[in-house]
């Protein structure tokens, strides 16, 4: 099973929160309980509401795709790194990295795509139960580059953080068998990443001469037959085709994990949604879900990422267009990032592999 909304399946807090965010909303949320419990015994003073109600506003109203404090952030990290190389929060920990070469077709044949994803959902309940909390990531990156033809390239890299699991390579190299059942598969070197040599709001110029803009893929529609990437990569007009990279960072939830998340997902949709029909449609995705969690699935934390590359800014601004209307064909929500290019196109690469959430915001 996927969930499209990473991090915490409560409402006002479905937008994958970051460590920080975590801290500060869960002080926050003590900070609320206490204040009424006070209440009980003496008033509490007028302005403890007004701190509570303001840093949870900060957190959850939100002013276009982000919360203001995402906001805040954004322009803080954007300032800070026009001076500095951007270097994303990662953690310690084992990664290796191996080439995936489907076979022929798959991609393109639904009833061959059907059975590459079920293989592919196997593999990532496997790597799930291997520890007993979250944090082994699996970052799956698909680059179409275009020229005479057209060189399709996939790799697929696992991360295990520094004292999750007591023999990482044990666990890779199992996890590299699940993996050798979707096709060809080959160990890799990920190429060092360019520098950043210049950027705007839209794009990142690097030291390589390509320029780059990357989107955060927030949703797409529920009936989709699971042709995300060639509707993306595949379906270009031979005329105005650009290079285009997809990469999908995966956080498999334990199982135990997975039944606490889907109990509370559906608590919350009893107790904070009043929209009968939203209500109706919750339900009936939580009994799917449960259905899964009964047959040994697994929930799935899912953060999806499409860079377009030129070789000017007006070309990769061409390219962004082009995905644009792309993705509006297909029901497919972007979000540009904007102020964040300078290290969003980092998640399109396999060095996006050990990256923290909040790394883009």
């Amino acid at each position: 099973m996927y969930s499209l909304t990473p991090g915490f399946r409560v409402p006002a807090i479905q937008r994958g929160l970051s460590p920080a965010e975590v801290v500060l909303t869960k002080t926050n949320a003590g900070a609320g309980a206490a204040i009424l419990a006070s209440g009980l015994l003496q008033q509490p003073p007028i302005w403890a509401f007004g701190v509570v109600a303001g840093i949870a506003g900060l957190i959850n109203v939100a002013p276009g795709r982000r919360s203001i404090a995402r906001w805040a952030a954004v322009g803080v990290r954007h300032w800070r790194e026009r001076r500095s190389t951007p270097r994303l929060a990662t953690s310690a920990g084992t990664t290796r990295t191996w080439t995936l070469y489907p076979h022929h077709g798959t991609m393109q044949d639904p009833y061959q795509r059907e059975g590459f994803h079920a293989a592919f959902a196997r593999a990532l309940t496997f790597v799930a139960n291997q520890a007993r909390t979250p944090g082994v990531q699996v970052h799956a990156v698909h680059h179409a580059r275009v020229g005479d033809y057209t060189d399709h390239t996939q790799t697929i890299s696992v991360h295990i953080p520094k004292g999750l699991v007591g023999y990482p390579e044990r666990v890779l190299g199992t996890i590299e068998g699940e993996f050798a059942a979707l096709g060809v598969l080959a160990p890799s070197t990920p190429d060092p990443v360019p520098a950043v040599t210049g950027r705007s709001a839209t794009w990142a110029a690097l030291e390589d001469g390509r320029y780059a803009a990357t989107a955060r893929i927030t949703g797409w529609p529920a009936e989709t037959d699971g042709d995300l990437m060639p509707k993306l990569l595949l379906g270009q007009d031979a005329e105005r085709a650009a290079d285009r990279s997809l990469a999908v960072l995966y956080r498999p939830l334990p199982a135990a994990q997975s039944r606490r998340s889907a109990k509370w997902a559906d608590a919350a949709n009893g107790a904070f949604t009043t929209d009968k029909i939203k209500q109706e449609a919750h339900a009936a995705a939580s009994d799917i879900t449960r259905d899964a969690l009964v047959q040994g699935a697994c929930l799935v934390d899912i953060d999806a990422y499409l860079t377009v590359w030129g070789d000017s800014p007006e070309e990769v601004m061409d390219a962004r267009w082009d995905a644009s209307l792309t993705a509006d064909r297909h029901r497919i929500s972007l979000d540009w990032l904007t102020g964040q290019q300078q290290r969003a196109h980092l998640m399109t690469t396999p060095h996006g592999a050990p990256t923290r959430k909040g790394a883009i915001l």
